[in-house]
C-alpha cells in the first residue's frame, strides 16, 4: 500500500543522536581489542529506547535514520568559512561513525545520508514527501534548522525532553511561525554553523523586524524605513551578506533520493542480525534486555564487557514503565494512613520533599512524596497557595484539598522515625535537614546518589534527572516547566496542585527505580565497603553540622571591607601614577591595552575577542619585568577577598540563627573531598595577611570556644606510605620536619646548616609533586629559571625512585582498568587516561593524584564520622570541615577534653582497615575566633 493517509513517518536525525551519545557517556573501550565504543553504546540504547516508546495507536508505519555523510555539503561551495569554526571530529569518535550506520541496519531501520548534502536536507525532503502524499511526520530532533518544517502535517520530537514541538512551540523558540524561520535565521545569523547574518542583530529583534515587514525581501526593499539608525545602515550595508545566509539556512526539499517513502516501512529486526552485532560490541546487558523483548535467548557474551559501556548496566529488576497518570494526590488523613501502612508492611519508602527554596535552612516545606514501589507513587500537598496568591496585593491563602501541615506531619513522623522502615531518598541531605526544621529525624536512609557516586565517581553527574536519563531512560518533568525561570520564576507553593503531584510523585517513583537499580550493583562494583562506611553514614553528620553553622560577626566584615575598599584605592592611585594615565583597573581590556601597547612588555597576546589576555600566569611573569603588574595583582586579590568574603558573607547571616550555614557537596569531587558551597568556606585564603584576617570574622559563641584541629601534612604521609619511600617514612616516624629533611636528602645540606630559602625549594616541590607539577610551574612558584626547576624534579625522582614508580604503576593500572582506588577501596575512574593530546597530561595528574587525595578524604571522612559518638558527652561540636582540618566550638571549660579526644579520633581514623607506616599528626588550636584557633 502506497505511503498516504493514515500513514506516519519518524525521521531520525541520526548525527545528532551520535553527538548527544558521545557527549553524555564517558569515554569507553572494547575490552577485547580497545576500539571506542562509548557512541555506539550510547546510539543503539537511545534507538532501542525510541522503539519501545513508539508503540500503539501514534506508532509509525515508516522510518529512517538519517546521517551527514561528510563535511562538505554544496553550502560550503556557496560560502566557504560555512561550519569554518567547527571544531575537528575527535579521533575516538571517528570509528564509531560507520559502527552507527551498522547498528541501524542491525535494528532493521533504512539508513540514509547522501554525498554534498547535510542530514537535514535529506530529512526536508523526505517531509515534504509526505506531507504531500497526505501522511504525518515526526521529526526526531531538537535541532532548530529543522523548524521551517514544522505545520501542515510535520512536528518534531525532542527525545531528550520528551517534548513536542508543533507550531506554537516554534512561535515561542523564534517568535515567528515556521515559515518565517529562515527569515529570522538569516538575519540573526548562526555563530555555530559561522552563518553571518547582520551583525548586531539577534534573534528577537530579528523576529520584530520580520513581523512588521511581513518577510526578509520585504525588509530589505524598505529598509530606509527602519527608524533605527544604526540598524538601517547594517541592513543596507549587509544586504548581499543577509541573502546569502538565507540560501545557507533554507533547507533544500528537493534532494535526489535513490529511495521512496514505500522503501522506509517499518520492519521486524531479525534477532540473529541484531543480537550477533550488540555481541560483537559486547553490549551484555543491552543484548540481554533485547533478546528478552524479542522472545529470544541471548547469544553468550566473553566477560569483557567494560564498565559502564551500557548506560543502564547491572541486573536491574524489570519494573513497569512510568506513567504519571497513575500517582495519587493524597488530600485526606484516611488515605495518608493507607500509604502509611503500605509503607510500612513493605519495609522499604522511597521519599522527596517539596519546598520553597534550595536553601534548606530558610525553605518551607509545601508537600512530600512517596513511593512504597515502582508505579506506586503518590504526592501529599501541605502549603499550595491559592491561584491569584501571587500578585502584589493577592492572597495568602492556601488552595483547598490539602492535608493541615500539622496534622499530616504528625501522621508521617512515626513513619518516617520507624528503625524497621528504610527511608530511600535521591541527595538524602536536603531532605533530612528539611524535615529536621519540622521536628522529624529521618532514619534510618539510602541515598541513590551516594550509591551511584560510589560506583560512578569519574564516569558522570549524580543529579536524578540525569541518572534517570542514563540509567531508566526516562526523563522526567524538568522544573522549570512548573515555575519558570529569571524574573517571571515562582516558587513551588504557587505551583498549582494537579501540576505539582505528578512532578513530585515521578520523583519519589525514579528515585525507588533507581535503587532497585542501584542497590544490586554496589557488591558487584565492589564498593559495598565505601557506601557504607564512608557515604550514607556521613549524611546526618554534615545535616547537623550545617545546621549548627558558625557564628559570624558582621561589624567585622563591615570594618574588613571599608578597610580593604581603602587599600585597593591606594593601590589604584599607585597604579595609575606607574601606568602614567587613569584607567580601570578592574578591566582586562584596559589592563592589557596599557601593559602591552602603551608601556611595550612582552607577552602580549589577544584572545577571539581581539582584546589582551591579562589573566593572573601573565601578570605574575612581567611581575618581574616592572612593579605595575604586581600592584594589579595585589589589587586583584583584595578585590575579590571583599566581593567574595567580606561583603558576601554579611548576606549570608542567617537572620533567624545569626549563623552562616554552608552547605556541603558529598557527590562532587571525584577523589571523596567535599566541597563546600552557599558560601565555600574552604577557599578562604590563608597563604596572605588579608586572607587570614577573614578568619577573625568567624567566632565563638558567648562562653564557648573555637578549637581546630588539623592534619600534619597527611598527604605526604600518604604519599611515602604508598611510594615506600623509607626515608620520607623515617622522617615522618622521627618527627623531623619534613621540608627540611627532603631538602638536606636533596641537596646534601646538613640539617642544622639548613637556610629558610632552600627549604622553601624543598617545600614547592613536596607539594608540588603530588599534583604532579611541571618544570614550567614549579619554575613559576619558585620564580627560578625553567632548566634549574627541572633539575630540582629530576634530582628529587633520583633520590626517592619510589615515587616515580608510584606514578608509572599508578598510569599503567589506571590504563588497563579505568579507574585508580584508594586505599579504603574508593574508586576514582579515569575515562580520558587513554585519551591522547593535551588532555593526557591532565588525566595523568588526576591518576596520580587521586588515590593520595582520595584516602587523604576517606580518612577525615572516617573521623567524622566516628566524631560524634567520640564527643556525645562534652559540650562541643563539630561546626566546620574545611579540607584536613575540623573545626569545633565547646564550653570553654570543655577545651583540653575535647582536643584530647579528637584528636585520639583523627590520628586514628585510618585503623582498623588501614595500617599505615606513618603516624598521622594533628596540631590543635583555640581561640575566640577562627584565625586565633588556626
Amino acid at each position: 500500500m502506497a505511503f498516504g493517509k493514515g500513514h506516519h513517518l519518524h525521521l531520525v536525525d541520526g548525527s545528532a543522536f551520535i553527538f548527544r551519545a558521545y557527549h553524555a557517556l564517558p569515554p569507553l573501550t572494547r575490552k577485547s581489542d580497545g576500539l571506542p565504543i562509548g557512541a555506539v553504546s550510547g546510539f543503539c540504547n537511545m534507538i532501542h529506547r525510541m522503539i519501545e516508546a513508539n508503540t500503539g495507536p501514534d506508532a509509525p508505519t515508516h522510518a529512517a535514520v538519517v546521517f551527514d555523510k561528510g563535511s562538505h555539503t554544496f553550502r560550503n561551495d556557496l560560502y566557504d568559512l560555512y561550519k569554518a569554526n567547527r571544531e575537528a571530529m575527535p579521533e575516538d569518535l571517528r570509528p564509531q561513525i560507520p559502527l552507527t550506520r551498522e547498528a541501524t541496519r542491525a535494528f532493521n531501520l533504512a539508513c540514509l545520508e547522501l554525498e554534498n548534502y547535510e542530514a537535514d536536507d535529506i530529512i526536508a525532503t523526505l517531509a515534504r514527501q509526505a506531507r504531500e502524499a497526505g501522511g504525518r511526520c515526526t521529526i526526531i530532533s531538537s535541532d532548530k534548522d529543522l523548524m521551517q518544517l514544522v505545520g501542515g502535517g510535520v512536528e518534531m520530537f525532542d527525545a531528550m525532553k520528551n517534548t513536542r514541538i508543533d507550531t506554537e512551540g516554534v512561535e515561542a523558540k523564534f517568535g515567528v511561525t515556521p515559515d518565517k524561520v529562515v527569515d529570522v535565521q538569516a538575519l540573526a545569523g548562526d555563530s555555530v554553523d559561522n552563518i553571518p547574518g547582520a551583525p548586531g542583530i539577534g534573534i528577537k529583534t530579528a523576529a520584530l523586524l520580520i513581523n512588521e515587514f511581513g518577510s526578509l525581501e520585504a525588509l530589505l526593499e524598505r529598509a530606509e524605513e527602519v527608524p533605527q539608525p544604526k540598524r538601517r545602515q547594517t541592513l543596507i550595508d549587509f544586504a548581499d551578506q543577509i541573502r546569502l545566509s538565507k540560501r545557507l539556512v533554507t533547507l533544500d526539499d528537493q534532494v535526489p533520493l535513490d529511495v521512496t517513502l514505500d522503501d522506509l516501512e517499518v520492519m521486524e529486526p531479525d534477532a540473529q542480525v541484531l543480537l550477533e552485532f550488540l555481541g560483537k560490541m559486547e553490549f551484555r546487558t543491552l543484548t540481554k534486555r533485547i533478546a528478552d523483548g524479542l522472545g529470544v535467548e541471548a547469544p553468550a557474551i566473553l566477560d569483557a564487557d567494560p564498565a559502564g559501556a551500557d548506560p543502564a548496566p547491572g541486573d536491574a529488576p524489570a519494573m513497569p514503565p512510568i506513567d504519571r497518570a497513575t500517582y495519587e494526590v493524597v488530600r485526606d488523613a484516611a488515605t495518608l494512613k493507607a500509604w502509611i501502612d503500605r509503607a510500612t508492611a513493605r519495609g522499604e519508602l522511597a521519599i522527596d520533599t517539596e519546598t520553597t527554596g534550595l536553601d534548606e535552612m530558610t525553605a518551607d516545606l509545601v508537600g512530600v512524596a512517596l513511593a512504597t514501589g515502582p508505579g506506586a507513587a503518590c504526592y501529599i500537598p501541605l502549603a499550595h497557595k491559592a491561584e491569584g496568591g501571587e500578585g502584589l496585593f493577592g492572597s495568602d491563602a492556601l488552595a483547598e484539598g490539602q492535608l493541615g501541615l500539622e496534622e499530616a506531619l504528625a501522621l508521617l513522623k512515626p513513619l518516617f522515625e520507624d528503625a524497621s522502615v528504610l527511608k530511600i531518598l535521591q541527595n538524602a541531605k536536603y531532605d533530612v535537614k528539611i524535615l529536621a526544621r519540622y521536628g522529624i529525624n529521618v532514619a534510618p536512609i539510602d541515598d541513590t546518589m551516594l550509591m551511584s557516586y560510589a560506583m560512578n565517581a569519574g564516569l558522570h553527574g549524580h543529579g536524578m534527572d540525569a541518572l534517570s536519563e542514563r540509567y531508566l531512560g526516562h526523563v522526567p518533568i524538568p522544573i522549570k516547566d512548573l515555575i519558570g525561570s529569571g524574573k517571571s520564576q515562582i516558587t513551588f507553593d504557587r505551583v498549582k496542585i494537579e501540576d505539582a503531584a505528578p512532578y513530585a510523585a515521578e520523583d519519589a517513583d525514579v528515585t525507588w527505580r533507581l535503587w532497585q537499580t542501584f542497590k544490586p550493583q554496589l557488591h558487584r562494583a565492589q564498593v559495598t565497603t565505601v557506601y557504607e562506611t564512608l557515604e550514607r553514614p556521613l549524611v546526618p553528620v554534615l545535616a547537623r553540622m550545617e545546621m549548627a553553622g558558625i557564628k559570624v560577626d558582621r561589624d567585622v566584615l563591615s570594618r574588613m571591607s571599608n578597610a580593604f575598599a581603602q587599600k585597593m584605592a591606594g593601590l589604584e592611585a599607585e597604579i595609575h601614577e606607574l601606568a602614567g594615565e587613569s584607567f580601570n583597573v578592574g578591566s582586562p581590556a584596559q589592563l592589557g591595552e596599557i601593559l602591552f601597547e602603551k608601556m611595550g612588555l612582552p607577552g602580549g597576546q589577544k584572545g577571539k575577542t581581539g582584546k589582551y589576555a591579562t589573566p593572573a600566569d601573565v601578570l605574575e611573569d612581567l611581575a618581574t619585568e616592572h612593579d605595575l603588574p604586581g600592584r594589579v595583582l595585589d589589587w586583584r586579590q583584595l578585590s575579590k577577598l571583599k566581593s567574595t568574603y567580606t561583603d558576601a558573607l554579611q548576606d549570608h547571616i542567617n537572620r533567624d540563627t545569626g549563623r552562616v550555614h554552608t552547605s556541603y557537596v558529598i557527590a562532587g569531587a571525584n577523589t571523596g573531598r567535599l566541597a563546600s558551597t552557599d558560601p565555600n568556606l574552604q577557599n578562604i585564603p590563608v597563604r596572605s595577611e588579608e586572607g587570614r584576617r577573614i578568619r577573625e570574622a568567624f567566632v565563638a559563641d558567648t562562653g564557648k570556644v573555637l578549637v581546630s584541629l588539623d592534619y600534619s601534612q597527611i598527604e605526604l604521609r600518604i604519599l611515602a606510605h604508598i611510594a615506600g619511600i623509607d626515608a620520607l617514612k623515617q622522617a615522618f616516624r622521627e618527627g623531623q620536619d619534613i621540608h627540611a629533611a627532603t631538602a638536606s636528602e636533596m641537596f646534601s645540606v646538613p640539617l642544622d646548616q639548613m637556610t629558610s630559602d632552600v627549604r622553601r625549594q624543598a617545600k614547592a616541590i613536596n607539594f608540588g609533586v603530588i599534583y604532579g607539577i611541571s618544570g614550567f610551574g614549579l619554575a613559576r612558584n619558585l620564580r627560578i629559571p625553567r632548566a634549574e626547576a627541572q633539575g630540582f624534579i629530576d634530582r628529587y625522582f633520583e633520590r626517592f625512585p619510589g615515587i616515580k614508580d608510584y606514578m608509572e604503576a599508578t598510569k599503567s593500572f589506571a590504563k588497563s582498568n579505568g579507574y585508580v582506588q584508594t586505599l579504603f577501596g574508593r574508586k576514582i575512574h579515569t575515562p580520558e587516561i587513554n585519551a591522547k593530546g593535551p588532555g593526557a597530561g591532565f588525566a595523568y595528574r588526576a591518576a596520580i593524584n587521586a588515590p593520595i587525595q582520595g584516602t587523604a578524604a576517606d580518612i577525615i571522612r572516617r573521623a567524622m564520622i566516628r566524631m560524634e559518638d567520640a564527643i556525645r558527652d562534652l559540650p562541643a561540636r563539630m561546626l566546620l570541615q574545611v579540607h584536613d582540618e575540623l573545626l569545633f566550638e565547646v564550653d570553654e571549660g570543655a577545651v583540653e577534653p575535647l582536643i584530647t579526644r579528637a584528636r585520639e579520633v583523627m590520628e586514628g581514623a585510618a585503623h582498623p582497615a588501614v595500617h599505615l607506616d606513618v603516624p598521622l599528626i594533628v596540631d590543635a588550636g583555640q581561640g575566640a575566633n577562627w584565625a586565633v584557633a588556626h
